[in-house]
């Protein structure tokens, strides 16, 4: 297994490559900013340079990668084409590229309520819609897939157990980005992981169980 992580510098994808990398799992970084990564991960991160909107520079890096993790995300800013671009165009250009590499195994991290087109958060240039195209068009691509949804993203971790539930029944809640990145990872080898969207968050009064005592019941 060696890994491809398109989002490696943000807040999430800083933990889905150290959680890799405590695993001992082969990962690649993809970056648009050598200097920036060479300072955030340690040596055994293999950094290459890419973008997600220009699939040309993608082919090469994803050559000998098994699996690939999306946490990409459009920073809030005034260009409303941002959503668009970041999460669904760049998105639909991994899945194009995934697909004609042979990825066995896709992970698209998107969010809470992306099936509600009224939420608060679709005034951010509808970023919650642009993200369900995106989950769409990878459930539709025939890759073998795992979405993640989490809840509102903590930077600080807790200790409150994970919960994770099927497609839209979770609607409030947080979750540290730690879990989020753990959660990630742990679905590469639960097979009850497979084609499913799962929403995650944590709550303190939940029951501690299993991961795949998670993944199994969603």
């Amino acid at each position: 297994m060696k890994v491809l992580v398109a989002g490696a510098t943000g807040g999430t994808g800083r933990w889905i490559v150290q959680a890799l990398v405590d695993r001992q799992i082969p990962v690649k970084a993809l970056v648009r900013n050598l200097d920036l990564a060479k300072n955030l991960f340690p040596p055994e991160v293999e950094l290459v340079l890419g973008d997600v909107l220009k699939p040309e520079t993608l082919k090469n890096v994803i050559a000998d990668c098994t699996v690939l993790i999306c946490a990409t995300g459009a920073k809030p800013s005034l260009d409303f084409t941002g959503p668009l671009q970041v999460d669904y165009f760049g998105t639909k250009n991994l899945v194009d590229i995934a697909k004609s590499s042979g990825i066995e195994h896709f992970v698209l991290v998107t969010s809470l309520c992306v099936s509600q087109f009224f939420h608060p958060l679709n005034l951010f240039w509808l970023i919650l819609f642009w993200k369900q195209q995106a989950e769409n068009y990878l459930k539709e691509s025939g890759l073998t897939y795992t979405i993640v949804r989490p809840g509102g993203l903590k930077n600080e971790d807790n200790t409150y157990p994970i919960v994770m539930s099927s497609a839209d029944t979770l609607f409030e809640g947080s979750i540290p980005r730690q879990k989020v990145a753990h959660i990630c990872v742990e679905s590469l080898f639960q097979a009850a992981s497979r084609n499913k969207i799962v929403e995650i968050v944590c709550k303190a009064d939940a029951p501690a169980v299993s991961d795949e005592q998670l993944f199994a019941q969603v």
